[in-house]
């Protein structure tokens, strides 16, 4: 049996903006899951190991991981239920928005959170993505 998710939204809460109905639910109800996924923090980092420098580049490359390991499970982006996002500078969550847009926009949007944190694990990773999945 394969999980189905559902946005919730209600009207109780404040009116989630048009622009961001594509990529970011205040809920997202799961019922029937019989597998479930807990991806680790993924950085920007390429399969090379190599690490790109401008911000939508490391956050791009952190969505393609998750994909990768979402491929290995069985699963897409539309399993996925909740998004977590932490930034080193505030200043990047409006490109954040564009590149959730262009990567990740279709579907059922996930629950997410956006945290602007100190420091990462290291000094140049800019942004790390956690996700949870279900299916």
């Amino acid at each position: 049996m394969s999980a189905t998710l559902k946005a919730l939204n209600p009207s109780a809460l404040w009116t989630v903006p048009e622009a961001f109905r594509t990529v970011y639910s205040h809920a997202t109800e799961v019922s029937s899951a019989s597998k479930m996924l807990f991806i680790s923090g993924q950085f920007g980092v390429r399969p090379d190991g190599s690490l790109p420098e401008a911000f939508a580049n490391q956050a791009e490359q952190a969505i393609d991981n998750i994909e990768a390991l979402l491929a290995a499970s069985g699963m897409t982006f539309a399993n996925v239920a909740k998004l977590n996002f932490f930034l080193t500078r505030s200043t990047d969550a409006v490109e954040l928005v564009t590149v959730r847009e262009r990567k990740l926009a279709g579907g059922v949007p996930p629950a997410v959170t956006v945290v602007t944190v100190s420091a990462l694990a290291r000094s140049d990773y800019l942004v790390e993505i956690e996700a949870i999945a279900l299916a």
